[in-house]
């Protein structure tokens, strides 16, 4: 199978940018801050004002989603949201290949399931798997098991997987939901067959984040989410709200931080190494797409 490399340079600045899951009931009038941590304006053990910054090429312009094979760390795999191909890549290394799963659409995220499957998710609520041995053969993937539309009608764009055979998926708007107050979340299983189904809903409550009025007058619509490898906790980022929340592991609001738009000008994609490092993907819009690498440092 031939493998489609394509060349692009990554040019990089100096350092500038309950145990299943299930949410707990949590008290209203809790009232969370960007004020928690060393730094008020960043989460405990990052400084989100100095990233180092890897650019992008054209063909990943549109980059919506990033993810890891832990403990790989030197790997990303990231998606783009019009042509159905998955790249992967090591940030800084100039070398950009991909693999094609499926038609032209509207992809939005991607992620990790029993260790060695990717799962992609397009904005419709279906969800494309494959095996990362297929990946890495390049060319397109023979095998890939479709589950279409089994989300709820909605616009979705975050999905997470710790690695075992459960994916969480963000609705970014959702007819359901008062998105001033809540956002849904749904748990998928992968059965043996290869197909997800929904096994569990609950919403997140958003209705206190202490924010700039500006950030406050627009509804809250997610566009990724990840777990921290290390404290357990959820980040999900809107690039609509260019904020930050924190969760801690039965997905409580503990803290929000705005996001500058200088830096974050289009984040769409988040991921974590297997040490703590934070990577944030923007789109390019009319400059150049970027990931920001943000070193943990506890």
């Amino acid at each position: 199978m031939r493998i489609i490399c394509i060349i692009c340079l990554f040019v990089f600045s100096g350092w500038g940018c309950g145990d299943d899951g299930m949410p707990a009931a949590s008290p209203r009038g809790h009232n969370p801050t960007s004020s928690h941590g060393h730094d008020p304006a960043s989460p405990p053990g990052y400084d989100l004002t100095s990233p180092r910054k890897f650019l992008m090429s054209e063909a990943l312009h549109e980059i919506s989603g990033i993810t890891f094979i832990r403990p790989n760390d030197d790997t990303l795999y990231a998606i783009e949201d019009e042509d159905g191909k998955l790249f992967y890549f090591k940030p800084g290394s100039g070398k950009l290949a991909y693999a094609k799963f499926g038609k032209h659409g509207d992809y939005e995220d991607v992620t990790v399931v029993d260790g060695n499957y990717l799962v992609v998710l397009r904005s419709d609520g279906s969800l494309f798997s494959f095996p990362a041995d297929e990946i890495r053969r390049g060319g397109k993937i023979k095998h890939v098991d479709e589950s279409l539309n089994v989300l709820p009608p909605g616009e979705y764009e975050g999905l997470y997987g710790d690695g075992g055979p459960d994916v969480y998926a963000l609705c970014k708007n959702c007819k359901q939901d008062d998105q001033r107050d809540e956002v849904s979340v749904y748990k998928l299983n992968r059965r043996k067959d290869g197909h997800f189904a929904v096994t569990s809903h609950f919403t997140v409550d958003v209705s206190h984040i202490n924010l700039p009025e500006e950030q406050r007058k627009k509804k809250f619509h997610p566009s990724c989410l990840a777990r921290h490898p290390i404290t357990r906790e959820w980040y999900i980022i809107s690039s609509v709200n260019k904020v930050l929340l924190i969760l801690d592991d039965h997905w409580k609001l503990k803290s929000a931080y705005s996001l500058k738009p200088l830096l974050f000008k289009q984040p769409e994609g988040l991921a974590f190494d297997s040490k703590g490092n934070m990577y944030v993907s923007n789109e390019g819009g009319q400059g150049i797409a970027n990931v920001l690498y943000f070193p943990y440092k506890p």
